[in-house]
């Protein structure tokens, strides 16, 4: 039997939760851009005062990345993730059970992260991370091996997550955020929580009502 195309109601919901998700990303998208450029600065000049001059360039040419999405090509790129998600993930093969278990894991790293913050010194904050960053290391891991499973489709949501994966596991770049202060990268985190349990959200709706159309 021939395929029937997706009825009017689905497809009309397609285009509003595009709509709908590009704007909720764009302001997010934004404030995201911001901090991940400054932090990912930051880490490039540190690794350069250490003497790590591939380190360093790795970690500007990321920067450099992030600077060209902060100008026109923002509305642009949050419509691409946008489409990206609504595509591969609104309606079908999106795991539920590992994004929650991300958000949950992102939940304990903000508390690790809100230790840290807390220390003031240069000397407290560098005892705390002596003491905590193999548990903040595992955390950080386990999240990024959740995300992986989540977006698993070729996009930039899959390439992003690899991208921090790769340089988390190479790089030390998790280590090189912490001894930054750790500011800059718990903000990081509550957006991209916040972000994950409004997908969730939108996605278990999403899903809820496709069903309900066939």
């Amino acid at each position: 039997m021939a395929k029937t195309k997706p009825p009017l109601p689905t497809a009309l919901l397609l285009l509003l939760f595009l709509l709908l998700t590009t704007t909720i990303t764009t302001t997010a998208t934004k404030t995201l851009f911001s901090l991940s450029h400054s932090l990912l600065t930051r880490v490039s000049n540190l690794r350069a005062s250490r003497g790590d001059i591939a380190g360093s360039n790795r970690a500007k040419v990321i920067a450099q990345k992030l600077e060209r999405g902060l100008g026109f090509g923002l509305w642009g790129l949050s419509w691409s993730v946008g489409w990206d998600y609504a595509v591969n993930y609104a309606w079908s093969n999106f795991d539920y059970r590992e994004l929650y278990g991300a958000v949950s894991e992102m939940n304990e790293l903000l508390r690790f992260l809100g230790e840290l913050t807390r220390s003031g010194s240069e000397a407290g904050r560098a005892t705390w991370i002596a003491g905590n960053y193999k548990n903040v290391l595992r955390v950080s891991q386990s999240v990024l091996r959740r995300l992986v499973k989540v977006f698993h489709q070729s996009g930039p949501l899959k390439e992003t997550v690899e991208i921090v994966q790769r340089e988390v596991a190479e790089g030390d770049l998790l280590s090189d955020c912490l001894e930054l202060g750790g500011n800059d990268l718990k903000g990081l985190v509550q957006i991209v929580k916040d972000l994950a349990s409004q997908f969730s959200s939108s996605s278990s709706t999403s899903q809820d009502d496709y069903n309900s159309d066939l």
